[in-house]
């Protein structure tokens, strides 16, 4: 199973339980047969929607309205558009808030109690899988690694001479090293080549027998370099030959060997910088040498002052001074003995090193951040649960039309058209009153007088301006 199941299930099976609390109606604990009485058939207001416009009757024109009557916008498009974008936007980024059950809906329907309680259960969840993935992505920022052995084999075989050989090869005696080694107990699926555990081999054999240019059997890691199970060394000869092995651990991140004053004063031998520097600001705190008037510098003790050479010095020259101070790591000696002994040839050296690995569970960490297995069966269920809560208000506006209009249908059918006509004047940006401008009474009123000496005064100005323009235009 993989990490991420377990919260991927949790969110799914609470997601799936509000939906079906909504459709269906079944409360946590009851059987999935039992489901809740209808109230009724879903009904509404005859013709549009409420709040919608009203459609034109067959048969007659529809309605237009003059230019005149309409305000000047010159960014009335822009406007629009901005309002459809955001309301797309909107659509897209539904929020925690869009799932609630308005309260009026929740004292006519009491069973709705439990969808509440499944939605604060949902948003718990939802925050400790957030605040998981918070520690994890922390987590996975620090090294993880497990001591684990490695099991070092080493042996050799003989090849006496033979006259009667076919080539030149089987003429000569010669031996073979093989230097092979595996990880104890590696429960992972892909298996470590042993080179992959080290920076350099050496094999350094007699160099009386071999020679000054002949006696080194070297290897390095390079980008380019191929993994390997085992190394193999081939050399003409029938003696035993001493040899000695150096083994560079391939450490990740890399360590450092300390000098060996800084490893008296800190009691570490070989260790990553991070770790270094982390002990020594321990060190300066358990000491006080933080200075308390300048929190940047450091007043050295005398161990300190034999280290760095200087009765003062700054934080941000701790890392440069360390530079100096830190040696590549020791590599691993291994003397072993190249027998040409037949009787020998059957026994094996071996050796266990302590090596680090990567902790198993970051691979774990790292898939369970990056899956995205069960996001889309959950957003499918947060769209499904979003129309539910939609169709439900929609359905309390209908409950609420048919209900008021049962009590006074006279009233609130009167009330009903005049709110629909200020939607109306709303939604044209109609200026002023329609139908009492269609009345002869409202030109009849005491301020149309001054209305149109005004407006004849408005074109008279306008005319000059016109003419004035004219005569100037002439002139020129």
């Amino acid at each position: 199973m993989s990490a991420d199941e377990p919260s991927g299930g949790a969110r799914r099976a609470t997601k799936s339980k509000l939906f079906e609390f909504l459709v269906h109606g079944v409360r946590p604990g009851m059987p999935s047969a039992t489901r809740m009485a209808p109230q009724g058939s879903a009904m509404g207001p005859p013709g549009p929607p409420y709040g919608a416009s009203p459609t034109a009757r067959p048969g007659n024109p529809p309605p237009i309205l003059e230019q005149s009557r309409k305000r000047t916008a010159p960014t009335q498009v822009q406007q629009q558009q901005a309002a459809v974008q955001s309301r797309a936007r909107s659509a897209k980024r539904r929020r925690m808030v869009d799932k609630i059950l308005p309260q009026k809906i929740r004292e006519l329907v009491p069973e709705s109690q439990a969808y509440m309680d499944l939605l604060a259960f949902e948003r718990k969840l939802d925050q400790t899988i957030m605040r998981k993935r918070v520690d994890i992505q922390e987590a996975l920022k620090r090294p993880m690694k497990q001591k684990r052995k490695l099991r070092l084999y080493i042996s050799n075989t003989f090849n006496p001479g033979r006259s009667d050989a076919d080539d030149s090869d089987g003429c000569i005696a010669s031996w073979e090293l093989r230097v092979e080694g595996k990880l104890l107990e590696d429960t992972g699926k892909q298996k470590r080549k042993f080179s992959s555990f080290f920076k350099s081999l050496v094999i350094e054999l007699d160099k009386d027998l071999y020679g000054p240019d002949n006696h080194l059997v070297e290897w390095h890691r390079t980008p380019s370099t191929q993994e390997t199970d085992g190394f193999q060394v081939k050399r003409p000869g029938d003696v035993s030959v001493r040899c000695t092995l150096l083994l560079m651990l391939d450490y990740q991140p890399p360590q450092f060997k300390l000098d060996p004053r800084l490893a008296r004063l800190l009691g570490l031998h070989t260790q990553t910088r991070s770790a270094i520097v982390q002990a020594l600001w321990q060190y300066i705190k358990t000491n006080k040498l933080q200075d308390s008037h300048d929190k940047e510098y450091i007043a050295c003790d005398k161990y300190f002052q034999q280290i760095f050479d200087c009765p003062r010095l700054k934080f941000s020259e701790i890392p440069q001074r360390l530079t100096s101070l830190l040696l590549p790591p020791d590599p691993i000696i291994i003397n072993h003995l190249i027998s040409v002994d037949l009787s020998d040839q059957k026994k094996t050296a071996c050796y266990d090193i302590d090596v680090e690995v990567d902790d198993p569970l970051k691979c774990q960490m790292s898939s369970f951040l990056l899956s995205t297995a069960n996001q889309q069966e959950i957003a499918g269920l947060d769209n499904k649960i979003h129309e539910t809560i939609e169709s439900i208000n929609q359905l309390k506006i209908q409950r609420d039309f048919m209900l008021s209009f049962s009590k006074d249908p006279k009233c609130y059918i009167q009330e009903w058209l005049r709110s629909q006509s200020r939607d109306l004047k709303i939604m044209t940006d109609v200026v002023g009153s329609p139908e009492e401008e269609r009345r002869a009474e409202f030109y009849q009123q005491s301020w149309s007088q001054e209305a149109v000496s005004r407006y004849f005064y408005c074109k008279i100005q306008q005319r000059r301006q016109e003419l004035e323009q004219a005569i100037a235009v002439r002139t020129t």
